[in-house]
């Protein structure tokens, strides 16, 4: 067992692989990272997987990939090492038994040999009496062999801290103040397959990774007096502690993964959002926004200037609303604001996802997505609903699929106006008239045509004259704009599908 005294600000985030990465390891991972980095100081990722029934073989890849996705990175870990590895609970088996005997040794723990059925029977009958639940400390100054002679034994023992009665409830948190926990039982810190649970684990492993600051949910309030008295016991050093608030549903329920999709990391994206977007929305959800010169909220900031700013005593204890309307707004806000070729590139694997480009698209078509990706920029909210608006562009004019709904809503009008369209549009020059000029066939000039045509010629309003020839086009009552999207088309897919659509009219 190694002592340090607290030195360069050191702090880490610990997920367990049990599933897909929760939202709330990156909200741990965030204010963690912007203490770090602000102190100039180191940010650790440790997976905990001790919780070997629970354990999923692809978590721990998946914590990886999405935590680099938000630009969350770590200076040590189990992917990339470090000078107090190894970085898994389950490599470090050896370094907790030490630990263990220690408090065995000292009396602050004992053996406990109840089996589960009879720690389920106490509890049972603590349940009825209506008392508080916990350990009775049956085992508590027994030998195996006197336990042995009573019903409900194991042959294989837990170990279990034993809780004074005069045990320290209160201590300083860096968000809260000065806090009161409830009263904590004799709590299990090895397990019967020789794994330390959570609560010492984690105890040694701040220790042994010289962890200065311990930042996580505030559901782990009510375990940090046995937290502390095993830094005690163990005559080590205890870090400050941080508890942040929960994220929570509409209903101010914790959010989950079994009863919300966005409690799933993966789920952003999948849904398109961008990870800037994300790490500001986090940030927002538990820390007062910066004002301007007028004294108005500026909701938009990045991650440096989140971290240059940040003070333990602006984070707002209460829970905060995880808002997907919200941070949707913002998403669009980051899509705006994006350089065209950047937002073009984000576009691709959602697109080659659908299988509407291929993953290695040709210079032409990542022209054409360009041209389109400069329509449809300020028209979305989320990577993912560019790929309707995209499709109309790179799919066979007779591949064409049309939306029946559209279809269906056309009305009387929409043979007579397709057949305008055909006639005013088929007499369109789409050749080059020389080398620096363009053609005929251009946003300008088709839209003043139809609109002479149709608008003016027929009598017809706006929304009657060119909803038939958007159906044509794109499929949908819903497009990138109208006649744009015709000069990326050109002339010939313009009549075609057109010409598609007066035959269904």
């Amino acid at each position: 067992m190694s002592e340090h005294s607290l030195g360069p600000v050191r702090l880490r985030v610990a997920p367990s692989p049990t599933g897909d990465p929760h939202v709330g390891t990156a909200y741990m991972s965030l204010f963690n990272l912007a203490f770090a980095r602000q102190q100039g100081g180191q940010f650790l990722l440790r997976i905990e997987d001790t919780d070997r029934a629970r354990f999923r073989a692809d978590s721990e890849q998946q914590v990886f990939d999405t935590l680099h996705w938000l630009g969350l990175n770590w200076d040590e870990g189990p992917d990339i090492g470090g000078p107090l590895g190894p970085y898994r609970q389950s490599e470090r088996l050896d370094t907790y038994r030490p630990y263990v005997e220690k408090l065995l040794s000292s009396g602050h723990a004992y053996h406990c040999w109840c089996s589960p059925q009879r720690l389920q029977e106490m509890r049972e009958e603590q349940a009825r009496a209506k008392q508080p639940t916990g350990y009775d400390r049956l085992c508590h100054g027994m030998t195996r062999e006197q336990r042995q002679e009573l019903p409900g034994f194991s042959d294989s023992p837990v170990v279990r801290m034993y809780i004074p009665e005069d045990v320290e409830l209160e201590f300083d948190d860096l968000i809260r103040g000065r806090v009161s926990a409830p009263r904590p039982d004799d709590q299990v810190i090895l397990k019967t397959d020789g794994f330390p649970t959570y609560h010492l684990a984690v105890v040694v492993d701040d220790h042994e990774m010289q962890v200065t600051h311990v930042v996580r949910g505030e559901e782990w309030i009510s375990s940090t007096p046995k937290h502390l008295l095993l830094y005690r016991w163990l005559d080590l050093t205890a870090p400050a502690f941080a508890h942040m608030p929960l994220l929570r549903n509409g209903d101010k329920s914790k959010i989950s993964k079994r009863k919300n999709p966005a409690a799933r990391l993966t789920w952003f994206v999948e849904q398109g959002y961008l990870p800037e977007a994300l790490v500001n929305f986090l940030a927002l959800l538990a820390y007062p926004p910066a004002q301007d010169a007028a004294g108005n909220d500026v909701e938009k900031f990045t991650f440096e200037e989140f971290s240059r700013d940040f003070a333990w005593s602006k984070v707002n204890p209460v829970g905060p609303i995880f808002d997907l309307k919200k941070l949707e707004w913002l998403n669009g806000v980051y899509i705006r604001d994006l350089a065209l070729g950047d937002f073009t590139s984000r576009l691709l694997p959602y697109l080659e996802r659908e299988g509407v480009l291929s993953g290695s698209p040709s210079l032409g078509e990542l022209g054409r997505l360009t041209q389109v990706a400069s329509l449809i920029q300020t028209r979305i909210s989320l990577l993912r609903d560019a790929v309707p608006l995209v499709v109309p562009f790179f799919v066979a004019d007779d591949q064409l699929a049309i939306d029946d709904d559209a279809l269906a809503g056309l009305g009387d009008d929409a043979a007579p106006v397709v057949d305008a369209a055909l006639d005013v549009l088929g007499d369109v020059d789409d050749h080059l008239a020389s080398l620096v000029g363009g053609t005929d066939w251009n946003a300008a000039n088709i839209e003043a045509r139809l609109r002479a045509a149709i608008v003016e010629g027929m009598d017809k309003k706006a929304r009657v004259a060119f909803g038939p020839i958007r159906v044509a086009i794109s499929g949908a009552r819903v497009s990138p704009p109208l006649f744009e999207s015709m000069e990326i088309l050109g002339k010939t897919s313009t009549l075609t599908r057109l010409h598609a659509l007066r035959a269904l009219v």
